[in-house]
């Protein structure tokens, strides 16, 4: 397990979320959860302070901190998918009951929590020394909302 997991603040909305998300990513373990003891902020004694999700392998911390934080574009969940069938679920899933569909393979969630629905082989595409096959992959993207992976592999393979 990592030594490092990302926190999730919502304002009361942590229990749902990890509902959501377990239904979600498949094998998801929900682990352990604090509770908010006596407090400043008129928050009800022994409701969910925290509760930890763990989601293909990786822990994330769910908040219920009370305060209207909203989440933003600059941070995002990576989904790393080796089929357009995995894409395509967590596409369909991540963007169900009021989520919304994004350029480049960005899916917003009901929640307003941002994923990166892309291809496995999407940082090899990136990374490439060959700048033709690289250009090739991010003008195909650009054009695309969910991404479609065998458009994507043939702009690298044929460039």
């Amino acid at each position: 397990m990592s030594k490092i997991y990302a926190c999730i603040w919502s304002n009361d909305k942590a229990t749902e979320m990890a509902k959501f998300y377990k239904s979600v990513f498949k094998g998801s373990k929900v682990g352990k959860t604090a509770y908010w003891g006596s407090n400043p902020m008129g928050v009800k004694e022994g409701s969910v302070l925290t509760m930890h999700i763990t989601m293909l392998g990786q822990k994330i911390m769910l908040l219920n901190g009370y305060a209207d934080m909203p989440f933003n574009e600059s941070i995002s969940f990576v989904i790393p998918c080796k089929t357009q069938r995995e894409i395509d679920y967590y596409w369909k899933k991540l963007t169900s009951g009021g989520g919304k569909a994004v350029e480049c393979g960005w899916a917003i969630d009901k929640y307003g929590v941002r994923w990166q629905v892309a291809p496995a082989d999407f940082d090899k595409w990136n990374t490439s020394k060959n700048k033709k096959k690289k250009e090739a992959v991010m003008h195909a993207m650009w054009k695309m909302v969910k991404l479609d992976l065998k458009t994507l592999k043939a702009a690298y393979d044929n460039a």
